[in-house]
């Protein structure tokens, strides 16, 4: 094994013989590599791979390397890519670089060239200097979705570009924050903020402090948040509930990287990270005016999706076990369980209030079992009208299925051919397909 330490190395070529010879000559780097022929498997690898790079031909089949590049900028940004192109294709390949991919190289390829070029990309995707991984200690997950994020923070922590995260309520987005911040390794204190707790007239002395004497009852000067915050990360959560008039002043410090306390006639520099989250749509309040479209593009340089409990049920049981042992640590008594029927009942509801609603239930489903185990019983009661159970699978795998084939559809606006080739199916199957599932490809085409 190399000093790589086993990197991992997603290739993507439809040239299975260029495809088996490059990943053994990488492997024999050192390096962990996994190949794939097309760009749509490596999308679906990339949940499970997790790769600190992504090499990858520039024409293929279906998706080409332009297309798998612009879609992995918009899922893990922050990802290198490599591009491997034919001397054909050299113009495409540099246009490519100009919208972010890392570097390109002509095949044939030359080794000593490769290995400098992979060297300089996982450079910068080099885990944060976060002393290993304490910084996703209170992250309980083993959900592939969850994995793909974590690898995302990993990569992007270090930076000081603002990141803005964006998820349901419930979700865990503070924590999400607090992690970017345990991984950057910067110095200063994780200051949290809610933009929606503050009535207006105090937001401002809050976030930018205030000068003694400023106003009636300013005794002495008060540090606002970003003071609080230097040298560290300040996470203002619910920032799409702002109002205007602050938005043009956090703008102006976002800019400046300085601060103008209330009642003070000069300015103090500023040394803070921005993480800001919201769970509305700030596209959409910036087409009503309600959020200013130039502070939007300044908090959303990096975005981070965080799912839903419903899209990472494997984490329910770890979760509520998890939840169970934090409340046998603050109460000093014996760990409570939960029966097997009632874990069945947490996964299969559909938690709208996310993982803040489930650590509710199981807190009370503690409080009320007279036992250590907790029935399903006192689980279903504590749902209430909302317990559900699972579907049967049959009914489940139709529902993904159809689901499957409408977005391969609208993504090829409706070529079969097209469609079925991303899907690795023949034609004949696939049309067997849409007609079990009643779904008419004709409706998908561009108009």
């Amino acid at each position: 094994m190399s000093e790589e330490g086993g990197r991992r190395i997603l290739v993507v070529d439809d040239d299975p013989g260029f495809l088996r010879l490059l990943t053994l000559r990488l492997s024999s780097e050192g390096y962990t590599v996994t190949p794939v022929e097309s760009a749509q498997e490596a999308l679906n690898a990339m949940a499970t791979v997790n790769p600190d790079l992504v090499i990858t031909d520039l024409r293929m089949d279906g998706m080409d390397g332009v297309e798998l590049l612009a879609e992995l900028q918009r899922r893990h940004p922050g990802l290198p890519v490599l591009l491997l192109t034919a001397h054909g294709t050299i113009p495409d390949a540099v246009k490519a670089t100009q919208t972010g991919a890392f570097a390109f190289l002509t095949k044939p390829i030359d080794h000593g060239e490769l290995r400098e070029k992979i060297t300089a990309a996982l450079e910068v995707s080099a885990p944060a200097p976060s002393g290993g991984a304490d910084w996703r200690s209170a992250i309980v997950t083993r959900s592939p979705v969850m994995e793909e994020l974590l690898g995302t923070i990993a990569r992007i922590a270090p930076a000081m570009s603002s990141v803005l995260v964006r998820g349901e309520s419930g979700t865990g987005k503070e924590l999400i924050a607090s992690a970017i911040h345990d991984a950057s390794g910067r110095k200063g204190p994780f200051v949290a903020f809610n933009c929606a707790a503050i009535p207006t007239d105090l937001l401002e002395s809050e976030m930018f402090g205030y000068a003694r004497g400023a106003f009636t009852g300013a005794a002495r000067d008060h540090a606002g948040l970003f003071q609080q915050a230097h040298g560290g990360t300040l996470f203002l959560d619910e920032i799409g509930e702002m109002p205007p008039v602050l938005q043009a002043k956090l703008l102006r410090v976002l800019e400046d990287r300085k601060v103008r306390p209330l009642g003070s006639t000069g300015t103090v520099d500023v040394d803070v990270r921005i993480v800001s989250a919201t769970n509305k749509d700030l596209e959409q309040s910036i087409r009503t005016g309600e959020f200013r479209d130039d502070l939007y593009y300044r908090l959303n340089v990096i975005t981070l999706k965080l799912p839903p409990l419903r899209e990472r049920i494997e984490d329910i049981p770890l979760l509520a076990a998890h939840c169970l042992r934090q409340i046998s640590a603050k109460s000093n008594q014996p760990p409570r369980h939960l029966a097997p029927e009632a874990v069945t009942l947490l996964v299969s509801h559909d938690w709208p209030g996310n993982v803040r609603q489930l650590f509710n239930i199981v807190e009370q489903t503690a409080a009320l079992s007279p036992a250590s185990v907790i029935s399903a019983e006192i689980v279903r009661k504590a749902l209430g009208a909302r317990a559900t159970t699972l579907r049967p699978l049959n009914e489940a795998r139709d529902d993904f299925t159809r689901s499957y084939l409408v977005h391969l559809l609208a993504a090829t606006e409706g070529n079969v051919s097209q469609a079925a080739k991303l899907a690795r199916r023949n034609r004949t199957d696939f049309y067997k397909l849409l007609s079990r599932h009643e779904i008419d490809p004709a409706g998908f085409k561009a108009k």
